[in-house]
């Protein structure tokens, strides 16, 4: 099967862009298609999963979130996580990010998995990320970054209440799919 995508062009751009193409495809039945589609161009993330192993609880972020106002949700917890840079690799990101959001300074996080969390409107391509420290590896405040009006609060949540947080809490995508597979993990 193949597809060619033509008159691709940025139809909005503000802090995030706004794509619009004309995409021809083939069809599950072999006759080719041709559709015009828009697509939400924020670029790659990073998200990750902290387990503070000396008190046995992992490290939350819970922040606002205007487009979840509109589920009448204004505040989520989440998992830490950010957007990358232009050729910034998905580590340093992640590293950076660890920093910024919860002051914890991490060296090898391990890569869990990579997924689109909306592949049928976003460009987005998100890498998940673990990683275990102890309360020692906090030498930072954390809390987001001021210059970008960054307001973080951080949360621990211990290990074993983390089904009935699931089950109670968690609305976030990134953040059902890294607690999950820390319960498959970790029982």
């Amino acid at each position: 099967m193949s597809y060619k995508v033509s008159k691709q062009q940025e139809v909005f751009h503000d802090h995030y862009t706004m794509l619009k193409a004309t995409i021809t495809h083939d069809t599950f039945s072999g006759a080719p298609i041709t559709v015009d589609r828009l697509a939400f161009h924020r670029g790659d993330s990073v998200a990750i999963l902290l387990y503070e192993k000396d008190t046995d609880q992992l490290i939350l972020t819970r922040q606002f979130r205007y487009p979840t106002t509109l589920h009448k949700i204004g505040w989520m917890f989440e998992i830490p996580a950010g957007s990358m840079e232009e050729e910034e690799p998905p580590v340093a990101c992640v590293i950076r990010e660890t920093k910024e959001e919860v002051g914890y300074v991490i060296e090898h996080p391990q890569k869990i998995a990579h997924f689109y969390p909306s592949p049928g409107a976003c460009t987005e391509l998100c890498h998940l990320f673990y990683a275990e420290v102890t309360q020692a590896d906090r030498t930072f405040e954390g809390g987001g970054v001021a210059s970008e009006d960054e307001d973080i609060e951080i949360h621990k949540i211990p290990a074993q209440s983390v089904s009935s947080f699931i089950k109670d809490t968690v609305i976030d995508g990134k953040t059902l799919i890294a607690l999950q597979w820390f319960l498959q993990r970790h029982g």
